[in-house]
């Protein structure tokens, strides 16, 4: 698998970037973000992609650095 490119199913669905887990993916985030919020993810360029509970892991995880960044601080 090449790291610039996007997983995809066979029917060209985007999957889940995080290690281990082959659910389709519904968002695209920062790979930086997404590895300071915890999540084991392989090492890809552009966007990681996550699958809905993996979003949802991200949102819990991130949620201070999130509030901080919309205060401007």
């Amino acid at each position: 698998m090449e790291g610039s490119m996007a997983r995809e199913d066979e029917g060209g669905t985007k999957i889940c970037d995080v290690v281990g887990c082959e659910n389709p993916a519904v968002r695209g985030l920062s790979p930086k973000k997404v590895k300071n919020a915890g999540l084991d993810i392989e090492d890809v360029r552009g966007k990681v992609h996550l699958c809905k509970e993996h979003y949802k892991e991200y949102k819990k995880a991130s949620k201070t650095d999130r509030k901080l960044e919309m205060l401007g601080r």
